[in-house]
């Protein structure tokens, strides 16, 4: 009986030893946080980056045809994800009891050879403008021909912006008119004023386009230049080539004619109008007193349309926190990519490897971490895949426009795009996460997990306005992207910048982003926890994560908040 006493008891030592070293293990890969619990650095340590591996492979097989929204591909990934959450325990917070958010889009391509326009003078003759070459379109509005015989105004920078005390739209009436624009925002070295040399939204041109909409304007001319631009007339007419999706009900997408004109056809417009030359107007247009002006001159035009009509779906679920109501935290990526290109000649299928299904393994990952904790998160958890971001961040915009609980109470979106599998990453890119209060605690918690926090790269290219987080920035909520820096483990800053320009170069929107075999995932899975720790740090916050005073987002967060 003794000698069996002394086995059992050398059993359960060594099994506790064995147990205690095995957790140890798991969360060593997860740093001690002020204000973390033990049972949640469990619970991140638990992302498995071969589970994120598992994921992006079935995501990115042909299978799913590039899961191109209202394709058959699409809605086989929509519905492996939403299966994916139920194994896992995900509560489903989508239409009818599924996790499924239906998207009503329509598609808008342009007739190119059957589209016309003209500058109409009051005396004088037309000036006849060459489809692609002067001017590109798009009717907004999903009809199949529009007419258009309006006065053009020329608002300048075409930016009300009460916060920097700028209103180019003071005293001018646009119904029923064409605003003339130009693209960007006043230049300025002041970080008070626009953000100095960072663009903010309001010089992007989907700003634009919108503004005039709520003014009753029917068209917009963008004046494109390519040093404010930041590229050149191509990429302008490329883009505008291809087809272009809608929200179905969008109230901003009114205008029947959203155009860009090349700066040389501009000058034309100006001299017809007896305004000169345009770069003096532009960098007039820049300085504080400038007034819109009404050019005797009309754009008279014609734009017909191809259009589909189309549903997608956003699959969304949620782990319910200890506290159900307020504090919310939202975790968001983009399951969507390009599908497929009939007229391509080899491969012709945009797998989107990379991105996203990268992004969306994180988030099944973060959603597992989250369900099958042992202890509730302090409120709760969503989980959104969201559809049609490549059409132009318009799944994300329908739901920040349907949140699963309302604005105000979601304390924070994190969101996850293009995370290439390259290696261990010791630097984060998180643009726009030092526009919020909660920017001590990420700074906190990046420096835990051995993350250099790089400054934007390209401030002036305004790209925290190009992914999923800014579409429910728009609607108050703080957000920002989680996004892997040039700095890796074993190599030095050259070999990621290196890296990530041959990615951009070679594969980015192109049918070679495809899984590899010997990607490394263990840098995927590294983000996924810093962004589980900082989601639930959010979320046991005394009070609601604000933007700071004066950044552009902060009158959505109070209008949201209902102050």
């Amino acid at each position: 009986m003794h000698r069996r006493f002394l086995c059992s008891l050398l059993f359960v030592c060594l099994f506790g030893i064995l147990q205690s070293g095995a957790q140890q293990g798991m969360t060593s890969v997860v740093p001690t946080v002020v204000g973390l619990p033990t049972a949640a650095r469990t619970a991140a340590a638990s992302i498995d980056p071969e589970k994120i591996r598992a994921q992006v492979r079935y995501l990115s097989l042909d299978l799913l045809e590039g899961r191109g929204p209202g394709t058959r591909g699409a809605e086989l990934a929509a519905e492996y994800i939403a299966t994916q959450f139920a194994l896992l325990g995900v509560e489903p917070t989508g239409e009818n009891g599924t996790y499924f958010q239906k998207v009503p889009l329509y598609a808008v391509h342009t007739v190119e050879d059957k589209t016309k326009f003209a500058f109409v003078p009051a005396n004088g003759q037309p000036v006849d403008l060459t489809y692609g070459t002067d001017v590109v379109t798009k009717d907004q509005t999903g009809q199949a021909a529009a007419e258009v015989d309006a006065p053009i105004v020329f608002v300048g920078y075409g930016i009300d912006a009460p916060e920097y005390k700028w209103n180019d739209y003071a005293g001018v009436d646009l119904k029923g008119k064409i605003a003339l624009v130009i693209v960007n925002e006043p230049p300025s070295d002041d970080a008070k004023f626009f953000k100095g040399k960072a663009l903010t939204y309001y010089g992007r041109w989907t700003y634009k386009y919108e503004e005039a909409a709520r003014r009753g304007a029917v068209g917009v001319l963008v004046i494109h230049r390519t040093d404010l631009a930041s590229y050149g007339w191509d990429v302008v007419r490329n883009s505008q080539a291809i087809e272009k999706s809608y929200l179905n009900g969008d109230p901003s997408a009114t205008l029947r004619a959203a155009s860009w004109i090349q700066h040389d056809v501009a000058q034309k417009l100006l001299t017809l109008a007896g305004l000169g030359d345009l770069d003096r107007a532009i960098d007039a247009a820049g300085k504080p007193g400038f007034r819109a002006v009404e050019l005797p001159v009309k754009l008279k035009g014609h734009v017909e349309s191809r259009v589909r009509r189309y549903d997608s779906t956003n699959v969304v679920g949620r782990v319910t926190g200890a506290d159900a109501s307020g504090q919310a935290v939202l975790y968001t990526a983009h399951y969507d990519h390009l599908g497929i290109d009939p007229d391509a000649k080899g491969d012709n299928i945009y797998n989107g490897a990379a991105d996203n299904a990268t992004g969306c393994g994180v988030l099944l990952e973060l959603a597992q971490a989250f369900a099958q904790s042992s202890v509730k998160p302090p409120h709760s958890m969503y989980f959104a895949a969201v559809t049609a971001e490549e059409q132009g961040l318009l799944g994300s915009e329908y739901l920040g426009m349907h949140p699963p609980v309302p604005a105000g109470q979601i304390a924070l979106d994190l969101n996850f795009d293009m995370i290439l599998p390259i290696g261990v990453p010791r630097s984060v890119n998180l643009g726009g996460a030092e526009r919020i209060d909660f920017w001590p605690k990420v700074q906190a918690v990046a420096k835990a997990f051995d993350l250099e926090i790089l400054p934007d790269p390209r401030p002036m290219a305004g790209t925290y306005y190009r992914s999923d987080h800014f579409s429910l920035a728009r609607v108050g909520i703080p957000s920002f992207s989680v996004d892997q820096g040039d700095l890796f483990e074993g190599h030095d800053l050259a070999w990621g910048q290196a890296q990530s320009a041959d990615f951009e170069d070679k594969h980015y929107h192109q049918p070679s982003d495809e899984y590899h075999a010997d990607w490394d995932f263990r840098g995927n899975a590294k983000l996924a926890r810093f962004g589980f720790v900082l989601g639930w740090l959010a979320s046991e916050q005394a009070k609601p994560v604000e933007w700071l005073p004066g950044d552009e987002f902060e009158r959505a967060r109070k209008a949201s908040e209902g102050r």
